[in-house]
């Protein structure tokens, strides 16, 4: 109990070391830095790693998934250009960091994740944070979440060969989506595609790594 209270001054420091880190880089989003000095990354990883919670880097969350480094968070929540009370689907729920980013940033998010134990772990941990503009669905991330469409912005948190149509389906118009794509992990693309009057605009946001989006219309498991 003792070393925790020592460690909370500590992260605090990180964490405001982060954003400054994140506005060196280029992050302008006064909305996008205002969540993320205000969720507690720490709270989102293993207590042996919290200490490491803050650096710009991945982490492991378990169950072969990791949650993303700090900048990839801040740089896909800036390019969505979303607004407070948007509808917001996020594929790919993992420790259920950018989910909380977005909450923060008052938009209403569902969240869809495949594995089962990571779903119920993070589901608690939302719940005791109190991040009830958050829903989630145990679900194949690919197929979208059909009866709750359509979307105004959608972020996907895993990287596939191709964009699902099923999540393309589901895009509001006019909406964005920002999604890895790529036939290898270490060769994604970070791909901002715009939907407006029926016709689809695709932008390359350059090279990223993810874990793999697996399901129908990704990578079979």
């Amino acid at each position: 109990m003792l070393a925790a209270k020592r460690l909370q001054p500590d992260l605090r420091r990180n964490r405001m070391r982060m954003i400054s880190e994140l506005i060196a880089r280029g992050i302008k989003d006064s909305a996008v830095l205002a969540a993320m000095e205000s969720v507690k990354r720490h709270l989102f990883v293993e207590e042996a790693m919290q200490a490491e919670a803050y650096g710009d880097f991945p982490l492991p969350i378990g169950f072969g998934q990791t949650i993303s480094q700090p900048y990839v968070v801040a740089l896909m929540s800036e390019l969505l250009e979303a607004e407070p009370g948007m509808k917001v689907l996020e594929i790919g729920t993992g420790s259920g960091y950018q989910a909380a980013v977005l909450a923060e940033m008052g938009l209403d998010v569902y969240s869809v994740e495949r594995i089962a134990p990571l779903y119920f772990r993070t589901a608690d941990l939302l719940r005791s944070l109190s991040y009830y503009r958050i829903g989630m669905k145990l679900d194949d991330g690919t197929m979208g979440w059909p009866e709750e469409s359509p979307f105004e912005r959608i972020i996907v948190t895993a990287g596939g060969p191709e964009i699902p149509q099923p999540l393309v389906d589901q895009l509001a118009d006019p909406g964005v989506m920002l999604i890895p794509v790529g036939e290898k992990q270490r060769r994604q693309q970070l791909v901002r595609l715009e939907k407006r009057e029926g016709k689809i605009l695709e932008h390359n946001f350059g090279p990223v790594s993810f874990v793999n989006l697996v399901g129908s219309h990704g990578w079979r498991p």
